[in-house]
């Protein structure tokens, strides 16, 4: 499929998408998140593909927020639906997804940008990245999940400071509080995820399955995550591959996993 604002590659079963909006600074308009959102579909179900890397084009955005001129004269019920949209194609897509998504952050990522690294599940940002939710500079507040996964991820506290003053906080100070895992040199921040992506396309593939619904499990009000982790954990004696990675680690060997 071919796409007007992603560049999207596939190498050593590591799916690339690249935001390709730079002259915007990446900002994530209704095309580019219509976009975001089959790609991550597809991503779900192509057996080709087992880890996921999301970065902007060029070197000053990750994602510099959503497209404001598109929403500026919108209704009360017409924010609301950008919310849920946004909520349900692709920010919760991409944080339930069944595969781990990686956030290479290059530069600003502000208000929705932000929301899109937090939504993934590992964020790896370069020495120049600046991360912040500046929506209430606008009259509004974080729409696509910001308050809550900030929240999440910094604690309380550290969040609503970030939320109600607007402010940036630069890549190592994101390390600091638990925003971004690693901060790496602008020409190493690709290299560092691809490390992570090529360990965990060694392990195997269904463990890391169970792995992502029980940790996501325990933010949601509906599951109660210890039983999420028990269900899962019982359902991997089935596999071939439990098989072939106790066998591995008896015979003293490298498992090879097949995701079955």
């Amino acid at each position: 499929m071919m796409y007007n604002n992603l560049l999207v590659e596939i190498k050593n079963r590591i799916l690339y998408i690249t935001i390709n909006r730079a002259a915007k600074l990446n900002a994530l308009n209704k095309d580019t998140l219509a976009e975001l959102s089959a790609v991550i579909k597809d991503f779900i179900t192509n057996a080709k593909a087992g880890v996921a890397i999301i970065t902007g084009d060029g070197p000053k955005a990750f994602v510099a927020g959503a497209d404001i001129s598109e929403f500026a004269n919108f209704t009360v019920a017409e924010g609301q639906q950008l919310a849920t949209d946004g909520h349900t194609n692709v920010f919760d897509l991409i944080e339930n997804s069944p595969k781990p998504i990686i956030a290479a952050i290059n530069g600003f990522a502000l208000g929705g940008g932000l929301e899109l690294a937090m939504a993934c599940h590992i964020r790896i940002a370069s020495e120049n990245a600046k991360l912040g939710l500046p929506e209430v500079t606008l009259g509004l507040i974080p729409g696509y999940g910001g308050t809550q996964r900030l929240t999440q991820l910094v604690g309380k506290a550290k969040a609503l400071e970030m939320i109600l003053t607007a402010d940036m906080v630069r890549a190592e100070d994101a390390k600091s509080i638990g925003l971004v895992n690693e901060v790496t040199p602008e020409y190493a921040l690709i290299t560092k995820c691809e490390e992570l992506a090529e360990k965990m396309l060694s392990r195997a593939p269904l463990a890391l399955t169970s792995a992502l619904k029980a940790v996501n499990a325990f933010y949601s009000k509906d599951k109660n995550g210890y039983i999420v982790e028990i269900e899962e954990f019982g359902k991997l004696f089935g596999t071939d591959d439990f098989k072939e990675g106790t066998q591995a680690f008896i015979e003293k060997r490298k498992a090879n996993f097949t995701g079955r």
